[in-house]
């Protein structure tokens, strides 16, 4: 993962390999591919009929079992981990590669995929404008019916999403979390979890995720003291809509009987959103952090903060819903 493209003979292409040919894989496979300047030599993954699947797709690929071939290749200017979450820390653990990153002044990048996505930036804009006021609190909702998990539980598998766009949306980590989960499907391996988090002035987040519920829904609501949007992924032609609506504190009154409070109730405004595939933005937003030094929107301090979160939610789910304070350390970007 080159900070900044070193010289092999005038070759001018950024050479990917991909470790994991699942799920996720294919799609990272799909969006290099097509990257101008970019080229997958490997791809990697220890199901056989995976690697010939993605041979048939991908005829120029090297398909290998052994992630060494392509971490050995100095012709390879990026290596892309898209396994299982229980593989994560024996091939990528978070706080090792970030000090590792640090060390030989390399680029890490995480797939935080969601902070690419242009209806996430478009909220990022409107709150940076002020147009929203004070943000109050923020409640996120991310629940469907499975999948269920053989080896993680539900806060690992959706929480980092909506963790992530809160770090992004706030430019910050929380300072609290506090976890309730349960497990009525697995024994031990949470299926449902509330999470509330709270950042730097006050402002407060609430997360819900379940594999437990009969709707898929992805919907994140943030109340502010001037108006409130709310944020439906699920939605093909409306993934915002800001709400002219608020509460407001008369401002004088000498007795409790002439305490008033004004509603208000003004328009519903959809912004527009020129839709493009998050991942192919995430992919390409890497390839230039790589070659030119770009500051990335999803670096590996991000990843760290969010795998942190996600560690201490879980111990506060264990204690019951215990609070617990987040020390995230210094120095470095997010």
């Amino acid at each position: 993962m080159p900070k900044g493209k070193s010289a092999k003979g005038g070759q001018d292409e950024f050479t990917v390999g991909v470790i994991g040919c699942g799920y996720w894989g294919p799609n990272l496979l799909r969006n290099f591919n097509q990257l101008p300047g970019a080229r997958v030599k490997y791809c990697c993954d220890l199901n056989d009929d995976r690697l010939k699947h993605m041979k048939s797709l991908y005829p120029h690929l090297t398909p290998t079992k052994d992630v060494n071939d392509l971490i050995n290749d100095k012709d390879v200017d990026a290596v892309v981990v898209a396994t299982p979450v229980s593989t994560h820390y024996p091939i990528a653990e978070a706080e090792d590669l970030v000090k590792l990153a640090d060390e030989v002044k390399k680029v890490l990048f995480v797939g935080h995929t969601f902070v690419y996505s242009a209806a996430v930036e478009k909220m990022k804009t409107l709150l940076k404008s002020g147009e929203l006021g004070d943000i109050y609190y923020v409640s996120s909702v991310r629940v469907n019916l499975g999948l269920f998990q053989e080896d993680i539980n539900v806060i690992w598998d959706l929480a980092p999403h909506d963790i992530s766009i809160m770090n992004y949306l706030f430019d910050s980590d929380p300072v609290t979390v506090t976890t309730f989960a349960r497990s009525y499907i697995q024994p031990g391996i949470e299926d449902i979890a509330f999470l509330i988090l709270q950042y730097p002035g006050g402002t407060v987040a609430h997360i819900q995720v379940s594999w437990l519920d009969p709707n898929k829904i992805r919907r994140t609501t943030l109340v502010g003291s001037k108006k409130m949007l709310v944020y439906d992924d699920t939605s093909m032609l409306e993934k915002i809509r800001v709400y002219d609506k608020g509460v407001d504190v008369m401002p004088h009154y000498d007795t409790f009987g002439e305490f008033q409070l004004s509603y208000r109730f003004g328009d519903i405004v959809v912004p527009k959103i020129k839709e493009v595939e998050p991942l192919k933005k995430e992919c390409s937003h890497f390839m230039d952090c790589a070659l030119n030094g770009t500051r990335s929107q999803s670096s590996g301090r991000a990843g760290l903060s969010v795998v942190k979160v996600v560690e201490r939610a879980c111990e506060s789910a264990k204690l019951g819903g215990a609070p617990l304070p987040l020390d995230l350390g210094e120095g470095g970007e997010r």
